[in-house]
């Protein structure tokens, strides 16, 4: 009997090795994922020899940023428009698959008395625009599937690259984002302007003055129904009749959009600069708007691979909880959910906008309640909110608010976020998002599939900063000082105007002279 045991138990576990062995697989990178007590793990892949964190990159002051723009469709033409907008900018470059798309933006540029730009089309045309000796950054707006092609060129040929969102759609373009990132010491940027907007950048500032204690949970979401836009998307060609977007979210599993909701809300936890994402949880509903719109348009029955309503649950390394929505299929109101629960406050943008703070809370920040019974199990009176955000109104919109409302894009936080952009780019300082947040933000679409394909399984969200997410205490938003801010923000009014008076005669003999003062440069420092 006791011989009998024997063998069974040894079968047991001879059946168990052999499942652990069947459960692993590999990613998109190749890199290896198995089971550790029901959490799915993902190898990290080393930093390659000789190449550097990329936290905090600062890289040499720009008095004028040169810039060229990939992608000219609903996104990539309203950003040349308010580029125009920015003083010590110069569009040198302007590349779309179809030509014509690309000459119609030079409508701008004329608008705004700027010199014509080189125009670049066709597959290869953004290889020809990244090898341009004069441009400084790449702006990208193409559709998803070309966003990494066109930043790893662009920063393979010594260019700073800004990628619209989701800059990655899974681990093997990540990785290969952050690594050039890292070698080449170029910024490699995540458009993503919801970060900008009023509300969440005043409520950040609240946070990072405390106002709400500790902050627990947030939420964030990408709810919009995009049912007036699905004709709209670039189609490769007549045969092609879901459009880019559709068809990749018949592809792929996951949330594929996860930006607009993560991003805002990370930033409130301090996301690699002092807590990190450790393990995600994710689950879908079934397809039923997608695999219709497909019939609709093609008249076929296809396994339509992304849920209509897709959540993921994150938990942090300091014991903070994060959920994130997606769901473009299904009619409802917009929104980007954004809310916090602290353990002194609650914050909330959708539906209803609004704070839940106590009179003690207000005072204790120099504000005068308008009653000293208010209670933060309801929402403030409207004349408290108004106190609380002129209290805590952020530098940034201080600074660019006014403009961006009549320059646009989004309510204005489109131009904000491309001030910031420049501004940075400028004073030669950090940029507000690095490849670290990118590569934290987009990750939701691939390890959220990987666990609604394992029964909605745990898996360990890999630090992308390879040991480097805890150097930096907090969040925050780098500044020149007021002397370098002025001389910086002069040189790039005096450039505008003279190029726009000027025009090409004024650019030759502008960037002459700044060629032979860096050389001059470059020899007194040998």
């Amino acid at each position: 009997m006791n011989s009998l045991r024997k063998f069974l138990l040894s079968l047991e576990f001879a059946f168990a090795g052999l499942a652990a062995v069947c459960a692993q697989g590999t990613l998109s990178d190749g890199s290896k994922w198995h089971w550790n007590k029901g959490t799915i793990e993902i190898e990290t892949p080393q930093r390659p020899a000789g190449q550097q964190s990329a936290l905090n990159l600062a890289t040499p002051k720009l008095k004028v940023v040169r810039v060229g723009f990939v992608g000219l469709g609903m996104r990539g033409v309203p950003a040349v428009e308010r580029w125009t907008h920015i003083p010590g900018v110069q569009i040198v470059a302007l590349c779309d698959y179809n030509k014509a798309s690309a000459e119609k933006c030079q409508e701008y540029l004329k608008k705004a008395s700027m010199p014509e730009a080189a125009i670049y089309s066709g597959d290869t045309g953004y290889v020809d625009l990244c090898k341009r000796p004069d441009i400084d950054i790449v702006y990208i707006a193409t559709d998803w599937l070309h966003h990494v092609p066109v930043a790893k060129c662009a920063m393979e040929n010594g260019k700073h690259a800004a990628i619209e969102v989701p800059s990655a759609m899974d681990m093997k373009d990540i990785w290969d984002l952050i690594n050039l990132s890292e070698r080449t010491r170029k910024h490699c940027m995540l458009l993503e302007n919801c970060i900008y907007d009023w509300y969440e950048m005043n409520t950040l500032n609240m946070a990072q003055h405390g106002v709400f204690g500790e902050i627990m949970h947030v939420s964030g979401a990408y709810r919009h129904c995009l049912s007036p836009f699905w004709d709209i998307y670039w189609k490769k060609d007549a045969n092609d009749k879901l459009g880019w977007r559709l068809d990749y979210n018949m592809k792929h599993r996951g949330d594929v959009y996860a930006t607009h909701g993560l991003g805002p809300v990370a930033q409130l936890l301090n996301i690699h600069r002092g807590d990190r994402m450790k393990t995600l949880v994710a689950m879908d509903t079934k397809s039923y708007t997608g695999k219709q719109l497909v019939k609709e348009r093609t008249g076929k029955d296809v396994d339509f691979r992304n849920g209509d309503f897709t959540t993921t649950l994150i938990r942090t390394e300091n014991g903070k909880m994060i959920d994130i929505n997606h769901d473009v299929m299904n009619p409802q109101p917009y929104s980007r959910m954004y809310q916090l629960v602290g353990s002194k406050g609650f914050a909330n943008k959708y539906p209803n906008e609004g704070y839940a703070l106590t009179s003690a809370d207000l005072k204790a920040y120099g504000i005068t309640p308008s009653r000293d019974n208010l209670s933060n199990h309801d929402y403030l009176p409207e004349a408290d909110v108004k106190a609380l955000e002129a209290k805590f109104y952020h530098p940034i919109l201080k600074k660019y608010g006014e403009l961006a409302k009549e320059v646009g894009g989004h309510g204005g936080m489109d131009f904000v976020e491309d001030s910031r952009l420049v501004y940075c780019l400028q004073n030669g300082l950090p940029l507000d998002i690095d490849v670290y947040d990118l590569a934290e933000w987009c990750c939701l679409a691939e390890l959220g599939a990987l666990s609604m394909d394992n029964n909605s399984a745990p898996v360990a969200v890999p630090d992308f900063t390879r040991g480097h997410w805890n150097e930096l205490k907090g969040y925050s938003h780098a500044y020149a000082s007021p002397e370098d801010e002025a001389a910086a923000e002069k040189a790039a009014k005096e450039f505008t105007a003279g190029m726009k008076a000027g025009g090409e005669k004024f650019l030759k003999k502008y960037w002459k002279t700044e060629t032979q003062k860096n050389k001059k440069a470059a020899k007194k420092a040998k």
